[in-house]
Order: C-alpha cells, then sequence, then structure tokens
C-alpha cells in the first residue's frame, strides 16, 4: 500500500514564509514496493551531494552545510521510513529542521538550493489529489466509502448510520402494497425511503463537516434521484450509476476514478472559460512579471502554474520586480513558485497543473481581483 502524508494548502502557505541562508528542496521518484526502494535511496546520496556543492559554491558556513548532511543522514539511514513510501519523495530541509512528505503523485526530480523551499510540486499532491468519498445508498445497505488516490478504498464507519430502509423506519419491509393505507403502496414505499434518507444524513453531517472532499454517489433509481432531492450532502452532479450492494470498497473505487477525472476536467474547462471572460476586463495575466506584482499586492484570485518547468531569479519582496536569472544558483529560486506562495497567502486558489491544463499553455495564468 501507499503511505502519504500531504500538507494541507494553509501549511504549504507556512512553509513558503520560511527563510533561511541554506533552504534544500529535494523531490524524488519513490515506489510503494520495499524491496526497490534502494534505488530511491542510492537516487538521495546524490541529488543531496548536488545540493551541498551549490551551497558550497555559495560560499555558505560550512558549519551550516554539515548540520543539512547531519540531517538528511538521518533521514538515508531510517530503515523503517523507506519501507514505507508512495510514488514520490519531498524533503525540505535547513541547517535547523528537515520535514519530510510522501506523494501520491509522480512527480518530477528537482533539487534546488535557495534562501526559501520550492513548493510548486506540493502544490500538485493538494490540487486535484484524487481523493473523495463515495457514499453508496441502496434500499438493502448504505457505507461511505473513502477513495484516496492509489490508496486502497477503505470504508468509513459512521456513528448512528441507518443499517438499511426498513430498520431504519421500524418496519420488515418498505414494499408493502397495502393500498388506501396512509403511507402504503408506492407512495408509501417514498416516503420511508425519505426518512430513510434523513437519517442517513444526520448521521453524515458530524463526519463529512468541514469535508473539502468531493462526494460521489453510488446508486440506481429511485433511491439516486430521492437522495439528490433529500440529503443536505453536497455531491457531484455525475455519480456511479449501479447498485452499489455488490460492489466492494476496491469496485467503487475504480468506478469513482473516471467519475473524479471528468469532474477535474470540467473544473479546468470552467477555468478557461473564466480566464477567457475576465481577460475582455484586463482582469487576466500569462506574464511573469505582472503576475509578480498583482501577487505581491493581493491582486491574484485564482493562479494555475505549470508545475513542471522551473524559472529561476528573484522578486523583491516590496514592489513585486522581477529579476530573472536564468543559471540559477543558491542565491535565487523559482519566480512561479514565489509567486503562487504569495498568492496563498493573500487567499488566492492556487492550482499546479501540466502545462496543456494552462491558458495560453505558459508558465502560468493568473485571474486578478481588479483590472491592471
Amino acid at each position: 500500500m501507499l503511505y502519504v502524508d500531504i500538507p494541507s494548502p494553509r501549511q504549504i502557505g507556512a512553509l513558503d514564509l520560511v527563510r533561511s541562508d541554506a533552504c534544500v528542496s529535494i523531490y524524488l521518484a519513490t515506489t510503494p514496493l520495499t524491496q526497490q526502494i534502494g534505488q530511491s535511496r542510492t537516487r538521495l546520496t546524490q541529488l543531496v551531494k548536488d545540493a551541498v556543492q551549490q551551497l558550497e559554491a555559495a560560499n555558505v558556513d560550512k558549519r551550516r552545510i554539515a548540520a543539512l548532511e547531519d540531517h538528511f543522514e538521518t533521514v538515508q539511514d531510517d530503515d523503517d521510513f523507506w519501507e514505507d513510501q508512495a510514488h514520490s519523495l519531498a524533503i525540505l530541509a535547513t541547517p535547523d529542521k528537515i520535514l519530510t512528505f510522501r506523494l501520491p503523485n509522480e512527480l518530477s526530480e528537482v533539487v534546488t538550493v535557495a534562501d526559501r523551499f520550492h513548493l510548486k510540486p506540493l502544490l500538485r499532491a493538494v490540487t486535484f489529489p484524487n481523493t473523495a468519498h463515495v457514499l453508496a445508498v441502496s434500499e438493502n445497505d448504505v457505507r461511505l466509502i473513502e477513495v484516496s488516490g492509489d490508496l486502497p478504498a477503505r470504508e468509513i464507519r459512521v456513528a448512528d448510520m441507518p443499517r438499511d430502509a426498513a430498520s431504519a423506519v421500524g418496519k420488515a419491509t418498505i414494499n408493502d402494497s397495502g393500498a388506501g393505507r396512509r403511507i402504503g403502496g408506492k407512495e408509501g414505499q417514498k416516503i420511508r425511503l425519505a426518512q430513510y434518507i434523513r437519517k442517513i444524513d444526520a448521521a453524515l453531517r458530524p463526519v463529512l463537516a468541514g469535508s473539502e472532499l468531493p462526494v460521489i454517489l453510488a446508486s440506481t433509481l429511485p433511491v439516486a434521484s430521492l437522495v439528490r432531492s433529500v440529503s443536505s450532502v453536497e455531491m457531484l452532479d455525475k455519480g456511479i450509476e449501479a447498485s452499489p450492494d455488490d460492489m466492494s470498497p476496491a469496485d467503487l473505487a475504480t468506478a469513482a476514478r473516471p467519475v473524479l477525472d471528468a469532474h477535474y476536467d470540467d473544473q479546468i474547462a470552467a477555468l478557461h472559460d473564466l480566464f477567457e471572460a475576465r481577460a475582455g476586463d484586463n482582469r487576466t495575466t500569462t506574464d511573469i512579471s505582472d503576475a509578480a506584482r498583482a501577487s505581491t499586492f493581493g491582486g491574484i484570485d485564482t493562479l494555475l502554474v505549470d508545475i513542471d518547468n522551473v524559472v529561476t531569479g528573484t522578486i523583491d519582496e516590496t514592489s513585486g520586480a522581477v529579476t530573472f536569472l536564468p543559471d540559477g544558483g543558491a542565491g535565487s529560486y523559482g519566480i512561479v513558485d514565489e509567486i503562487a506562495g504569495r498568492a496563498l497567502r493573500t487567499g488566492a486558489r492556487v492550482l499546479a497543473v501540466r502545462r496543456q491544463d494552462i491558458p495560453r499553455q505558459q508558465d502560468l495564468a493568473a485571474i486578478l481581483r481588479y483590472p491592471m
């Protein structure tokens, strides 16, 4: 299985504030197959050497470099840590502290040295995490399944969740056809199903309160339409249109992934439409210098950044003026990364995506809060 620990957008915003004489950011490919992890450990050794060479070239104090190397050795020598991995590993270190994040995404290899961390790859893990809840509902059963990227799906135990429709309404069956009864026949069945769904809804509220994960409904008519009309749970418009009774958590996860993919595609398409609409009002930019100034003064509402490409240089802390330094080095950092961090700190929505998903296919695309 995968072992992951993904930071929240708020944590990424806090990490973006870290400043040090030596901030080392390393991203490398890993594998959940323990017997094959040796290659990643060997590669980390080389990446640390590359970072040290950059620090030495920048004349960083040798004692500070030695402290960094000690931190990396604690990770490199931890056999238990390497037994539990996902598809990528992020290591963020200063001479005073080291942090690791195991990520489900397959990220490109990166090693950077600057006075701040390179965080854009971490944003990818929180942009489209491929994580959701599947609410599987039928007359005979109800389950809440957590789907997490490539992790095995698991059922979440929900307190006070009804077992099935009949027991929820205190009946042996909800399908009696007693004509003339106050709640008999098909009308009575619908009323009892609604009672059942309201009890499901009440049980789910404390579990889903505050959750930002999408909820995918797995059900068939007429239950599906009743769930959508009665429940207060916000669900994706598209669901799994199949009876979930005989579907395992793994089956439901498999069925959920194309629904999630379509949901993410719809989000990107909607952002492209919004970008073009705002372009007519001079409230968009794909220019790095313009975006840097806008981020410095809290002018970005939504930002899409290319996860793979790194543009090096510096951004003035007060004016937002950009200095491009194509050769990089310890005196520079990822400019787009810094723009993303500043945008996060001013409440912008930031998405790390592939270049083909960015309007105009540039390094970034920003939708602004006011005209430039």
